[in-house]
């Protein structure tokens, strides 16, 4: 493969979760395959993703016990910026293992270099011109960034460049309380780093049940200063940097943007390729085979902005790699792909914030039943000091069929999880009930739910 111009069968751009699984599904067929990567490997999702803020919010957690348990002790800024380093060596760990996993997995496969479209069959890869009988664009995602922001320079982060920092600055200020944003706020200052949050909407971790909003913003707000429903400006104040939001107003050392992410395909020249690109400046994808219009290139993970999740990135990653393979056959069958799996989403706050199935500003209320149960009269909960647990589930009014749920608990990402798989196995209020449930346990939360909720439906 040293051939100035060299033809596979498909080639996959991006090394990250969706990439990968894309390029191995098209290994095991037997059909040729290359992957191109720009760099680093290692999956966003263990440089600077879910697995970085996990390890935060575990440090954090740790020097909330020892804060407990030794308030006094005289050098609790040392033991915070040893829990940092050891985040920071984790998430290291963690990036290195993925990277060593792709180079093992791909072997002569792997090309490092930047891909850019000559047209929809040809890419060239620093010079070196590749074509193909089909593409993936698997090429991630980059953090969102205003311009109004960029004036802050060195003394602004993104989710990128927090985990670069070897020591933490005392004071931050957050831009953004979505899953990211409010998961890092809280795992700072819980690492006694003062923080300011701030989003101009009223909601956060991306909540849309108002009960579990309201429930979520008054706990979080005992912990972390959160200005939410108005915008902020930014300037540099010598030193620091202002944040004002109406008649607050708050110093900072740095401010970092957790503003989302944007897809990275400004420098893969789409266009050349034909493929149509949408006002915001990201490709036009068909939802189903995640094809662009009718031209031999698909799109998987995060460079799709609707669902940017790692399981959803090996979603994406399998589908894309299917039909790229029945492209090569000359016709897709959308129907014989892969589904999609019952959305779930986690935010680890602890309590954590979960979403499952139809979110709640999707519900037919018509036809859907709301069961509820609080942490206040769980036996569990309230040993483990939860008594603001909120657990929201609906379902089918008619039928008694569960379509989703909403809720902020302690362990709360185990019963998410459950009813995840419930609702994908379209398990009815009822069958659920029939199922055991062990005492004390914050699983009990779901079954005083469901009885609320077949209590409201055998009612009506």
């Amino acid at each position: 493969m040293n051939s100035s111009h060299t033809h596979v069968d498909i080639v996959v751009i991006g090394a990250g979760t969706a990439g990968l699984t894309a390029f191995n599904e098209i290994k095991r067929s037997g059909r040729s395959v290359l992957l191109v990567d720009r760099g680093p490997l290692g999956t966003t999702c263990a440089r600077v993703g879910c697995m970085p803020s996990k390890a935060a919010l575990h440090a954090g957690h740790q020097a909330n016990v020892l804060r407990h348990l030794a308030p006094d002790l005289p050098s609790q800024r040392e033991v915070t910026d040893g829990l940092w380093r050891h985040a920071r060596a984790t998430r290291d760990k963690l990036a290195e293992g993925a990277a060593q996993r792709t180079r093992k997995g791909a072997g002569d496969c792997l090309i490092m270099g930047h891909a850019r479209f000559v047209n929809p069959t040809t890419i060239d890869v620093d010079g070196r011109l590749i074509s193909a009988s089909a593409f993936i664009v698997a090429t991630g995602s980059h953090p969102v960034v205003p311009d109004a922001l960029k004036k802050l320079e060195s003394r602004l982060l993104t989710t990128d460049t927090l985990f670069e920092l070897e020591t933490l600055p005392r004071r931050i200020g957050i831009l953004g309380l979505g899953a990211i944003g409010l998961e890092m706020g809280l795992a700072l200052t819980r690492l006694g780093v003062e923080v300011v949050s701030a989003d101009v909407q009223e909601s956060i971790a991306g909540i849309r049940d108002p009960e579990v909003n309201t429930r979520a913003k008054e706990h979080f707000a005992g912990e972390l200063k959160m200005w939410l429903g108005a915008p902020v400006d930014t300037a540099l104040e010598g030193d620091a940097v202002r944040m004002t939001c109406g008649a607050n107003y708050a110093d900072v050392d740095v401010l970092l943007a957790a503003l989302g992410r944007k897809p990275n395909v400004g420098n893969l020249d789409l266009p050349s390729a034909g493929v149509q690109i949408d006002e915001r400046g990201n490709p036009v994808i068909q939802e189903r085979n995640l094809q662009s219009g009718s031209l031999p290139i698909f799109f998987a993970g995060d460079v799709v902005p609707a669902r940017p999740l790692m399981h959803e990135a090996a979603d994406e990653g399998l589908i894309a790699a299917r039909a790229a393979l029945q492209c090569l056959e000359g016709q897709i069958d959308a129907d014989a792909l892969p589904g999609r799996r019952i959305f779930i989403s986690i935010v680890f706050s602890d309590p954590d914030v979960c979403a499952v199935g139809t979110p709640y500003d999707k519900l037919d209320m018509a036809r859907t039943v709301i069961g509820t149960a609080q942490g206040s009269g769980n036996g569990r909960s309230r040993i483990l000091g939860a008594e603001d647990n909120l657990v929201r589930i609906y379902a089918d009014r008619d039928s008694g069929v569960l379509t989703g749920a909403s809720l902020v608990a302690s362990h709360g990402e185990h019963l998410a999880h459950l009813l995840a798989w419930a609702v994908q196995r379209k398990e009815t209020l009822q069958g659920l009930l029939d199922m055991p449930f062990y005492h004390p346990s914050v699983e009990e939360m779901l079954q005083s739910a469901l009885k609320d909720a077949e209590t409201l439906r055998s009612a009506q």
